[in-house]
């Protein structure tokens, strides 16, 4: 039996790791199935999703030139992989209007850049000022204020 990647093989678990499982494919080949191989989802521990002497389907990912044999379960079930869309990430501006229910902005004044960058200084400006103001008396330990 010549064993070809991409091929779907039944076999029988004949060893269990932390790392994987053992897969007896008959005539005295083996191959293992990483533990990331197993199920779709997370597989912490091995033992919960199999036990020696299950029997399996599996496909041939690797061949190595040693004979070392390289399986997976999950990529020999039949269900369609869900497709992986790229993480986007929403940045939210506070200083912007929120929009309405239909969707426009709520104030129609159009902001220019220097208005907006005017208002972001006041409130910068603001916020440190209240920062120093609260923690003017907090430094310097014991013996209270110097001046």
């Amino acid at each position: 039996m010549s064993i070809e990647v991409g091929a779907k093989l039944q076999g029988k678990v004949s060893g269990i790791t932390n790392f994987g499982a053992f897969i007896d494919l008959g005539e005295g080949k083996t191959g293992l199935v990483h533990i990331s191989e197993i199920s779709n989802g997370f597989v912490k521990d091995i033992h919960d999703v199999l036990t020696v002497g299950d029997e399996v389907t599996v496909k041939v990912t690797s061949v190595g030139d040693d004979g070392k044999v390289g399986l997976s379960i999950r990529k020999a079930q039949d269900q369609p992989q869900p497709e992986k869309k790229p993480f986007k990430r929403e940045f939210r501006d506070n200083n912007r209007p929120k929009p309405s229910a239909k969707g426009k902005p709520q104030n129609s004044g159009k902001q220019d850049f220097d208005s907006l960058m005017s208002s972001f200084l006041k409130d910068s400006d603001d916020r440190l000022s209240s920062i120093k103001r609260n923690t003017e008396g907090k430094r310097g330990g014991r013996g209270g204020r110097r001046s």
